[in-house]
Protein backbone atom coordinates (compact mmCIF):
# COMPACT_ATOMS: atom_id res chain seq x y z
CA UNK A 1 0.00 0.00 0.00
CA UNK A 2 2.80 2.36 1.10
CA UNK A 3 6.32 2.69 2.94
CA UNK A 4 5.70 5.18 5.35
CA UNK A 5 6.96 2.63 8.00
CA UNK A 6 9.61 1.33 5.31
CA UNK A 7 12.68 -0.64 7.35
CA UNK A 8 10.83 -0.34 10.27
CA UNK A 9 10.58 -2.90 13.26
CA UNK A 10 6.79 -2.66 14.79
CA UNK A 11 6.05 -4.49 18.38
CA UNK A 12 2.44 -4.83 19.36
CA UNK A 13 0.39 -5.75 21.80
CA UNK A 14 -2.89 -7.31 21.77
CA UNK A 15 -2.69 -7.95 17.92
CA UNK A 16 -4.43 -10.98 17.32
CA UNK A 17 -7.76 -9.22 17.45
CA UNK A 18 -9.49 -5.65 17.57
CA UNK A 19 -7.30 -2.48 17.06
CA UNK A 20 -4.11 -4.50 17.22
CA UNK A 21 -4.83 -6.96 14.38
CA UNK A 22 -6.08 -3.62 12.42
CA UNK A 23 -2.81 -2.03 13.06
CA UNK A 24 -0.51 -5.08 12.52
CA UNK A 25 -2.18 -5.24 9.29
CA UNK A 26 -1.85 -1.51 8.23
CA UNK A 27 1.65 -1.28 9.51
CA UNK A 28 2.66 -4.41 7.21
CA UNK A 29 0.87 -2.63 4.17
CA UNK A 30 3.37 0.56 5.10
CA UNK A 31 6.43 -1.48 5.00
CA UNK A 32 7.08 -2.52 8.55
CA UNK A 33 8.45 -5.60 9.72
CA UNK A 34 5.25 -6.58 12.80
CA UNK A 35 5.55 -8.66 15.61
CA UNK A 36 2.84 -9.33 17.72
CA UNK A 37 2.57 -9.87 21.16
CA UNK A 38 -0.50 -12.21 22.51
CA UNK A 39 -1.97 -14.98 24.77
CA UNK A 40 -3.74 -16.24 21.88
CA UNK A 41 -1.09 -18.38 20.10
CA UNK A 42 -2.87 -20.37 17.02
CA UNK A 43 -4.66 -16.81 15.44
CA UNK A 44 -0.85 -15.08 16.59
CA UNK A 45 1.21 -17.59 14.45
CA UNK A 46 -0.97 -17.75 11.62
CA UNK A 47 -1.76 -14.06 11.87
CA UNK A 48 2.51 -13.70 11.95
CA UNK A 49 3.02 -15.90 8.79
CA UNK A 50 -0.31 -14.14 6.89
CA UNK A 51 1.99 -10.55 7.32
CA UNK A 52 5.35 -12.39 7.50
CA UNK A 53 6.08 -11.14 10.97
CA UNK A 54 7.02 -12.70 14.41
CA UNK A 55 4.55 -13.82 16.81
CA UNK A 56 5.36 -13.76 20.92
CA UNK A 57 3.32 -15.28 23.22
CA UNK A 58 3.32 -13.31 26.08
CA UNK A 59 1.33 -12.58 29.53
CA UNK A 60 2.11 -9.00 29.31
CA UNK A 61 1.45 -8.49 32.96
CA UNK A 62 4.80 -10.59 33.46
CA UNK A 63 8.00 -8.98 33.27
CA UNK A 64 10.23 -11.72 32.19
CA UNK A 65 8.02 -12.11 29.28
CA UNK A 66 7.63 -8.83 27.79
CA UNK A 67 11.40 -8.58 28.40
CA UNK A 68 11.91 -11.69 25.79
CA UNK A 69 9.44 -10.16 23.74
CA UNK A 70 11.31 -6.81 22.69
CA UNK A 71 14.60 -9.04 22.68
CA UNK A 72 12.71 -11.50 20.16
CA UNK A 73 12.22 -8.67 18.03
CA UNK A 74 15.34 -7.26 17.89
CA UNK A 75 16.95 -10.58 17.59
CA UNK A 76 14.92 -11.27 14.31
CA UNK A 77 14.70 -8.08 13.32
CA UNK A 78 17.99 -6.08 14.85
CA UNK A 79 15.96 -3.32 16.65
CA UNK A 80 12.76 -1.69 17.87
CA UNK A 81 11.33 1.76 16.05
CA UNK A 82 7.42 0.84 17.37
CA UNK A 83 6.01 -0.27 20.25
CA UNK A 84 2.24 0.20 20.43
CA UNK A 85 1.06 -1.07 23.91
CA UNK A 86 -2.26 -2.08 22.82
CA UNK A 87 -3.30 -5.06 25.56
CA UNK A 88 -6.02 -4.17 27.37
CA UNK A 89 -9.34 -5.91 29.20
CA UNK A 90 -12.67 -4.73 29.66
CA UNK A 91 -14.34 -7.51 31.93
CA UNK A 92 -18.27 -7.07 33.11
CA UNK A 93 -17.52 -7.89 36.76
CA UNK A 94 -15.67 -4.26 36.51
CA UNK A 95 -18.49 -1.82 36.80
CA UNK A 96 -19.82 1.13 39.77
CA UNK A 97 -17.52 1.05 42.56
CA UNK A 98 -20.39 0.28 44.32
CA UNK A 99 -20.07 -2.92 42.89
CA UNK A 100 -16.52 -4.03 41.55
CA UNK A 101 -14.74 -6.26 43.67
CA UNK A 102 -11.07 -5.79 44.85
CA UNK A 103 -9.93 -8.91 42.55
CA UNK A 104 -11.51 -7.10 39.08
CA UNK A 105 -9.87 -3.87 39.99
CA UNK A 106 -6.67 -5.50 40.62
CA UNK A 107 -6.77 -7.81 36.90
CA UNK A 108 -7.88 -4.97 35.34
CA UNK A 109 -4.82 -2.54 36.55
CA UNK A 110 -2.55 -5.18 36.04
CA UNK A 111 -3.28 -5.81 32.28
CA UNK A 112 -4.27 -2.22 31.43
CA UNK A 113 -1.82 -0.36 33.27
CA UNK A 114 1.25 -2.36 34.76
CA UNK A 115 1.21 -3.74 31.36
CA UNK A 116 2.25 -0.44 29.76
CA UNK A 117 4.73 0.02 32.60
CA UNK A 118 6.24 -3.34 31.84
CA UNK A 119 6.57 -2.88 28.11
CA UNK A 120 8.20 1.10 27.77
CA UNK A 121 10.58 -0.15 30.97
CA UNK A 122 11.24 -2.92 28.47
CA UNK A 123 11.94 -0.87 25.23
CA UNK A 124 13.03 2.56 26.31
CA UNK A 125 16.73 0.82 26.52
CA UNK A 126 16.63 -0.37 22.68
CA UNK A 127 15.20 3.14 21.83
CA UNK A 128 17.72 4.77 23.77
CA UNK A 129 20.91 2.70 22.25
CA UNK A 130 19.60 3.26 18.82
CA UNK A 131 18.60 7.03 19.30
CA UNK A 132 15.12 7.00 18.90
CA UNK A 133 11.63 5.70 18.29
CA UNK A 134 7.84 6.23 18.93
CA UNK A 135 5.85 4.49 21.69
CA UNK A 136 1.74 4.66 21.34
CA UNK A 137 0.23 3.69 24.86
CA UNK A 138 -3.67 2.99 24.12
CA UNK A 139 -5.37 4.94 26.33
CA UNK A 140 -9.07 6.03 26.03
CA UNK A 141 -11.90 9.08 25.76
CA UNK A 142 -12.92 7.97 29.41
CA UNK A 143 -9.13 9.57 30.30
CA UNK A 144 -9.85 12.97 29.82
CA UNK A 145 -13.70 12.74 31.06
CA UNK A 146 -15.84 11.03 32.73
CA UNK A 147 -17.82 7.80 31.64
CA UNK A 148 -21.66 7.50 30.77
CA UNK A 149 -21.97 3.99 32.09
CA UNK A 150 -19.00 3.02 34.81
CA UNK A 151 -15.86 0.79 34.32
CA UNK A 152 -14.19 1.79 37.68
CA UNK A 153 -10.91 0.25 36.87
CA UNK A 154 -10.99 0.56 33.33
CA UNK A 155 -11.03 4.17 33.59
CA UNK A 156 -8.56 4.38 36.57
CA UNK A 157 -6.45 2.49 34.49
CA UNK A 158 -6.58 4.65 31.36
CA UNK A 159 -5.90 7.46 32.85
CA UNK A 160 -2.74 6.30 34.37
CA UNK A 161 -1.69 5.19 30.85
CA UNK A 162 -2.46 8.91 30.08
CA UNK A 163 -0.57 10.20 32.48
CA UNK A 164 2.57 8.03 32.21
CA UNK A 165 2.66 8.42 28.51
CA UNK A 166 2.49 12.13 29.29
CA UNK A 167 5.37 11.87 31.57
CA UNK A 168 7.38 9.79 29.32
CA UNK A 169 6.81 11.61 26.51
CA UNK A 170 8.75 14.95 28.51
CA UNK A 171 11.48 12.42 29.79
CA UNK A 172 12.73 11.25 26.84
CA UNK A 173 12.25 13.94 24.15
CA UNK A 174 15.37 15.18 23.81
CA UNK A 175 16.40 11.18 23.22
CA UNK A 176 14.23 11.55 20.20
CA UNK A 177 12.09 9.00 21.44
CA UNK A 178 8.26 10.15 21.02
CA UNK A 179 5.52 8.97 23.53
CA UNK A 180 2.10 9.80 22.97
CA UNK A 181 -1.74 8.00 24.42
CA UNK A 182 -3.80 6.91 21.83
CA UNK A 183 -7.32 8.36 23.26
CA UNK A 184 -10.04 5.86 21.19
CA UNK A 185 -13.74 6.16 21.28
CA UNK A 186 -15.76 3.02 21.66
CA UNK A 187 -14.84 0.89 19.12
CA UNK A 188 -16.41 -2.03 16.89
CA UNK A 189 -14.39 -4.71 18.57
CA UNK A 190 -15.19 -8.19 20.02
CA UNK A 191 -14.43 -6.52 23.10
CA UNK A 192 -16.79 -4.16 22.91
CA UNK A 193 -19.20 -6.57 20.93
CA UNK A 194 -19.37 -8.96 23.97
CA UNK A 195 -19.94 -6.68 26.49
CA UNK A 196 -22.83 -5.04 24.62
CA UNK A 197 -24.10 -8.16 23.71
CA UNK A 198 -25.33 -8.76 27.50
CA UNK A 199 -26.22 -5.37 28.00
CA UNK A 200 -28.16 -3.88 24.86
CA UNK A 201 -29.55 -0.72 26.97
CA UNK A 202 -25.50 0.45 28.15
CA UNK A 203 -24.50 0.42 24.33
CA UNK A 204 -27.66 2.48 23.59
CA UNK A 205 -26.27 4.46 26.79
CA UNK A 206 -22.92 4.97 24.96
CA UNK A 207 -24.06 5.54 21.25
CA UNK A 208 -26.33 8.48 21.97
CA UNK A 209 -22.90 10.20 23.08
CA UNK A 210 -20.92 9.85 19.76
CA UNK A 211 -21.87 13.08 17.80
CA UNK A 212 -21.10 10.80 14.44
CA UNK A 213 -24.18 7.96 15.35
CA UNK A 214 -22.13 5.52 15.75
CA UNK A 215 -19.03 3.61 16.81
CA UNK A 216 -15.47 3.44 15.13
CA UNK A 217 -13.98 0.93 13.02
CA UNK A 218 -10.33 -0.61 14.38
CA UNK A 219 -9.09 0.39 10.60
CA UNK A 220 -9.80 3.95 11.56
CA UNK A 221 -8.12 3.92 14.75
CA UNK A 222 -5.00 1.99 12.96
CA UNK A 223 -4.92 4.68 10.77
CA UNK A 224 -4.34 6.97 13.69
CA UNK A 225 -1.81 4.85 15.39
CA UNK A 226 -0.21 4.66 11.90
CA UNK A 227 0.17 8.36 12.08
CA UNK A 228 1.56 8.39 15.49
CA UNK A 229 4.29 6.08 14.85
CA UNK A 230 5.46 7.22 11.25
CA UNK A 231 7.58 10.60 10.69
CA UNK A 232 4.76 12.36 10.14
CA UNK A 233 4.06 13.15 13.58
CA UNK A 234 8.01 13.88 14.59
CA UNK A 235 6.60 16.72 16.50
CA UNK A 236 3.87 15.47 18.76
CA UNK A 237 4.94 13.45 21.87
CA UNK A 238 3.49 13.53 25.82
CA UNK A 239 0.30 14.32 23.52
CA UNK A 240 -3.43 12.83 24.98
CA UNK A 241 -4.73 11.73 20.79
CA UNK A 242 -8.12 11.67 20.29
CA UNK A 243 -10.03 9.67 18.27
CA UNK A 244 -13.40 9.76 19.11
CA UNK A 245 -15.97 10.81 16.88
CA UNK A 246 -16.56 13.95 18.69
CA UNK A 247 -17.71 12.74 21.74
CA UNK A 248 -15.07 14.30 24.09
CA UNK A 249 -15.84 17.79 22.23
CA UNK A 250 -19.52 17.93 23.27
CA UNK A 251 -21.92 18.96 25.60
CA UNK A 252 -25.18 17.52 24.03
CA UNK A 253 -25.42 15.45 20.79
CA UNK A 254 -28.01 16.29 18.13
CA UNK A 255 -31.08 13.84 18.18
Amino acid sequence: MGNRLQNKVAVITGGCSGIGLATARRFAAEGARVVIGDVDKENGVRIADELDGGFVEVDVTNAAQVDGMFATAKSLYGGVDIAFNNAGISPPDDDSILETGLDAWRRVQEVNLTSVYLCCKAVLPYMLEQGGGSIINTASFVAVMGAATSQISYTASKGGVLAMSRELGVQFARDGIRVNALCPGPVNTPLLQELFAKDPERAARRMVHIPVGRFAEPDEIANAVLFLASDESSFITASQFLVDGGISGAYVTPL
